[in-house]
């Protein structure tokens, strides 16, 4: 009988915060609990239950948009296989990148490098089959047989990416793809009109000759020769300015950073930070460094706190919070609290991969500018007040995507702690009832199962519990007189 009642009397507790709970939030605390937290440890979402259409058709749309927002770029900046990323290997015995990362990469290759006419030339079929290739060593291998050939460019952008082991080496290998590049793309430009294959051809050519060039500049701008470098990028976009997809602006960005030149740098973000071109963190960031660059060697938050901001000083913090909205990983990096490995051959926009991409090359360009990075320590954080919900709504720019956390734990190395945003923390509030909902079901069911038993237990922890009481009743008792004792309890 006990048991019986210590169950009802738990079963009633239970209800009544279940009916408080939905009074306060509109919804079942039990199933919130069981749907955001409990079905994604015990298995995950399963999708072969029904639901009502305007659901599946939300779901759907979402989906597309997960897709859509997670879609993978190439790092405009990616270092050299054999000459940077092998050295770091060489030195420290780690993999700087994923097997997906390389993968994404060879995909890459066969889509810039390769068309269905390759078979007509022998050098351009053993490429074909050598960018398919997963083992390096048989690339290589398949590069030079292409080479005792013809001269095969692709086979000379192979070499000069991954057997080359300094840049030095790695510009040779491209001065000689100009040349075969060249050639190829003149004799196809003649025939691109003459048929589909051809005009497969001529735009493979094309491909090839800017990935040669734009790497050549690169080149020029690891050796020091920046302003070579510079002109290299500004002639191929005016040779190429459809050709986008190579994002050289962001090149010529960090070059033009490099040099100084503020206002040529801004030029560049006339044209390219519009609102119809797709944003990068080296777009944002950029223009926040030049609108805090006019300001920051004379900002002080003491200072701004008595007087307020100016008009300068607050266009700047709204470019830093635009900035820190569009990719809110990068900060940590510029300010060094968060280590920097070598970035990943592609980044995810908005992701810590991207973050740590821009970081690696522009850090120095903060550090340069006189107070930057101190205006930016001030404020950086005021952008999460703006938007005290991320994923659900944004302030300058579309909610922030829930899938870049799981795309860059596949771009970045096992070594390297992805940063993840926002923090996945709950509140002390839904652990604390949680527990409790939890706790009471486990008594209610032990007291079903076992009614004498739990009784027993009852009984126990509830003279448990009184004995002080009953001991400090014993003690008034004795100490007062029983006269007085007897009047009280008559009251």
């Amino acid at each position: 009988m006990p048991g019986s009642l210590l169950w009802y009397f738990l079963v009633y507790i239970l209800r009544i915060f279940e009916w408080w709970y939905f009074r306060k939030y509109g919804t079942s605390f039990i199933e919130q609990v069981s749907v955001s937290h409990l079905r994604p440890l015990l298995g995950g979402v399963d999708n072969s239950s029904p639901t009502n259409s305007n659901t599946s058709n939300g779901d759907a749309d979402s989906n597309r948009q997960s897709v859509s927002e997670c879609k993978v770029w190439r790092n405009p900046l990616n270092l050299f296989r054999g000459a940077e990323y092998n050295r770091y290997t060489w030195v420290t015995g780690r993999e700087p990148l994923t097997y997906y990362d390389m993968n994404l990469s060879a995909q890459d290759h066969q889509t810039f490098f390769t068309c269905d006419s390759d078979h007509l030339r022998p050098a351009d079929a053993i490429m074909q089959k050598a960018w398919r290739e997963r083992n390096p060593q048989a690339r290589i291998s398949a590069a030079h047989e292409a080479l005792e050939l013809e001269d095969c460019a692709t086979a000379y952008i192979l070499l000069a990416e991954e057997e080359a082991t300094t840049i030095v080496e790695a510009e040779k290998l491209f001065k000689q793809a100009v040349k075969a590049g060249e050639g190829c793309y003149r004799r196809s430009q003649q025939l691109q009109h003459h048929g589909a294959q051809y005009e497969a051809q001529h735009r493979r050519d094309t491909n090839v000759l800017v990935y040669i060039k734009r790497r050549l500049a690169m080149c020029s701008r690891k050796l020091g020769r920046t302003r070579e470098a510079v002109k290299m990028m500004r002639d191929l976009m005016k040779e190429f300015p459809l050709l986008s997809m190579f994002n050289i602006h962001e090149n010529l960005l960090e070059s033009l950073l490099e040099l100084q030149n503020y206002a040529d740098v801004q030029a560049v973000l006339a044209k390219y930070d519009d609102i119809s071109l797709p944003k990068s963190a080296t777009i944002c960031y950029t223009a926040a460094l030049l609108k805090a660059r006019a300001v920051s060697d004379k900002f002080s938050p003491e200072a701004a706190s008595r007087r307020g901001l100016s008009t300068a000083e607050m266009n700047a913090v709204e470019a830093i919070h635009r900035a820190v909205e569009f990719n809110p990983h990068v900060p940590k990096y510029l300010l060094e609290m968060k280590s920097l490995i070598l970035p990943p051959e592609h980044i995810l926009k908005r992701g810590d991969s991207e973050a740590i991409a821009y970081a690696f090359f522009h850090l120095q360009h903060w550090k340069r500018v006189e107070g930057a990075l101190n205006l930016l320590h001030c404020t950086w954080e005021g952008t999460f007040r703006m938007i005290p919900y991320p994923l659900e709504k944004g302030h300058l720019f579309y909610p922030y995507p829930i899938c870049t956390e799981t795309a860059d734990r596949e771009l970045l190395p096992m070594f390297h702690e992805v940063s993840v945003y926002p923090k996945k923390e709950l509140p002390f509030f839904i652990l604390f009832t949680a527990g409790l909902c939890s706790f009471t079901a486990m008594l209610a069911l032990l007291t079903h199962q076992f009614p004498e038993l739990m009784g027993v237990f009852a009984k126990a922890f509830l003279s448990t519990l009184f004995a002080p009481l009953n001991f400090i009743m014993e003690k008034v008792e004795s100490i007062l007189p029983s006269s007085l004792w007897h009047q009280l309890t008559r009251i």
